[in-house]
């Protein structure tokens, strides 16, 4: 019987997929990971910016908490269902911070604005 070797890639190097597919726990594609965003607070990647849409393509923020990566993907713990319904924002545009806070409570994360309550909480690296 051959044995098999599970490599796990860290979380930290997520940022190196950008451009690769965005996968829901059952392989269904989301979009392409465009750009990760950290919490600035403890310096670890919390979301993943998904670009999507045909036609008029727009930046839609997935968790990244339980995450996983493989040779040519992210796969999120979201199913595409869910994270159809979520808010979305122009690839355009800086994220402000209603956006980001709107993000957190459609996921049902906790949140508070970084610094000293009015900045932003998310960055990108």
């Amino acid at each position: 019987m051959a044995s098999f070797r599970v490599t796990t890639i860290a979380v930290e190097d997520v940022k190196d997929w950008c451009g690769q597919d965005v996968l829901d726990p059952t392989s269904d594609k989301l979009g392409k990971l465009d750009d990760v965003y950290y919490d600035v607070e403890t310096d670890r990647p919390a979301f993943a910016a998904v670009r999507s849409g045909t036609l008029s393509k727009h930046l839609t923020l997935v968790p990244l908490d339980g995450a996983t990566v493989g040779r040519d993907y992210v796969r999120v713990a979201i199913a595409k269902d869910r994270f159809k319904g979520a808010p979305s924002f122009s690839p355009d545009m800086e994220m402000i911070a209603d956006e980001e806070a709107k993000a957190y409570e459609y996921y049902g994360l906790d949140y508070a604005p970084g610094g000293l309550g009015s900045a932003r909480r998310l960055a990108r690296h």
